[in-house]
């Protein structure tokens, strides 16, 4: 029986020169030099090098050695000794290696970065292998950390609302049909609707999960299934929702720098150093795009490319606020005229979050939902909470793949999702 396992790669210092200890994982590199052999372990934490030494390691390892693949499963236990020679200052002498499971050639090689990515993502759970990867998820799931420590210090409770629905959340977006029992319903696109409803018990509430979208979008930029971090609070409107998301953006950055020198050593660049974030008029924006040759009218969306040219005037990180109600769901409120109290926040030319103030009164959201087209009696089941005090609210909705690599540099969305789903994936 094998031993449990005492210690992650990354624990394994020259300061445990002389102790004992056991790491477990899946062999990363062998290396044959005569008299002296090197197996390289990786866990998800990192590599440690195993050193095995004719007259100092009992003789059956060195069978052991082998008979080893790239790829197999193995537990070690052995005595820790620094090295100036090994990469990261230190090895470990091998007692008793246990083969705790064989692995066959690999289908794409995780040793070098040249596979495409859909080949990658075809063999997902063989690429997660991949220490870039590794880094990615890992520092993922600090960022989420950080999210919710941000929320949890701001007074936001966390809840979980229905992902089966019965008519769209924001009017117009498609939505993917389920049958639910007799009826068609359909899944979520976003839980606008009941975090603005919780707002009038609850008063400040996050979420994160998932969110799906049946738009036929085929960019590095978009998924039909994404996690989504959404918040909604009373007495705020959208200025002091921003002021959390730049506490938040702030703070998810800082604890990237943490683990700064790992994602450099997997070769990515992220975004470690970040100031106050400006907050950009969508006409000031406009402005700046026609001064740069972009074609754009009052009223436009902006594209990734123009988010990105802003960059050269207000930083990798910055705020579009004040866009045409015209552009925002029904249940934005207007600020002067045709504009109207909302944001984007945008890092690295990616649009991460979207957020505005919102309206809280019914008769004001009926006349919103008719501008566009939309039958309020389709939305009755809502339109009735705003009958019983509805308080004042605003909120954001935050696409946490997109977050992550926009912050990490990556180039595709799916780069920073573990099983993507887009309109040409549902598999593996």
């Amino acid at each position: 029986m094998y031993p449990k396992k005492t210690h992650w790669t990354s624990e394994v210092t020259p300061e445990l020169h002389g102790s004992n200890v056991v790491v477990a994982g899946w062999v990363w590199e062998l290396r044959d030099l005569g008299k002296i052999k090197f197996i390289v372990v990786r866990d998800r934490e990192g590599f440690v090098q195993i050193t095995l030494k004719a007259g100092k390691t009992p003789d059956h390892l060195f069978k052991i050695f082998s008979e080893l693949g790239k790829e197999d499963v193995v537990v070690v236990k052995g005595i820790v000794e620094s090295s100036k020679i090994a990469k990261s200052g230190v090895e470990i002498f091998p007692e008793e290696i246990w083969v705790l499971n064989k692995a066959k050639p690999l289908p794409l090689d995780i040793w070098s970065e040249t596979p495409d990515l859909a080949t990658r993502l075809k063999w997902r759970s063989v690429d997660l292998k991949r220490p870039r990867n590794l880094a990615v998820f890992s520092t993922a799931s600090a960022i989420l950390r950080a999210i919710r420590d941000v929320m949890y210090e701001e007074g936001f409770v966390e809840v979980f609302t229905p992902k089966i629905i019965v008519t769209s959340t924001e009017g117009g977006a498609e939505l993917f049909p389920v049958m639910y029992f007799e009826r068609v319903a359909y899944l979520s696109q976003s839980p606008q609707l009941y975090k603005e409803q919780l707002t009038a018990s609850l008063e400040r509430v996050f979420e994160i999960g998932p969110a799906y979208r049946a738009e036929k979008h085929n960019t590095d930029y978009h998924l039909n299934e994404f996690i989504s971090v959404d918040a909604e609070a009373a007495f705020m409107d959208y200025n002091d929702i921003m002021d959390i998301l730049e506490k938040l953006v702030k703070r998810v950055i800082s604890t990237i720098t943490t683990v700064a020198h790992r994602l450099e050593e997997a070769g990515l660049k992220p975004l470690l150093e970040i100031s106050k974030i400006p907050r950009v008029d969508y006409d000031e924006a406009v402005e700046r795009l026609r001064q740069l040759g972009y074609s754009i009218s009052w009223g436009d969306d902006l594209n990734v490319e123009m988010q990105k040219a802003l960059t050269k005037f207000y930083g990798p990180v910055y705020f579009l606020v004040h866009f045409p109600a015209s552009l925002r769901p029904f249940y934005t409120k207007r600020k002067e005229g045709d504009k109207s109290e909302s944001y984007d926040l945008i890092i690295n030319g990616i649009e991460v979050a979207s957020g505005a103030t919102r309206v809280h009164r019914r008769d004001e959201l009926e006349e919103e939902m008719k501008r566009r087209g939309l039958d309020p009696r389709l939305f009755e089941s809502h339109l009735a909470v705003f009958d019983y005090g509805m308080p004042p609210h605003a909120g954001f909705g935050l696409g946490f793949n997109r977050l992550v690599a926009a912050l990490l540099g990556l180039d595709n969305v799916r780069h920073a999702t573990l099983y993507p789903r887009d309109r040409y994936r549902v598999e593996p």
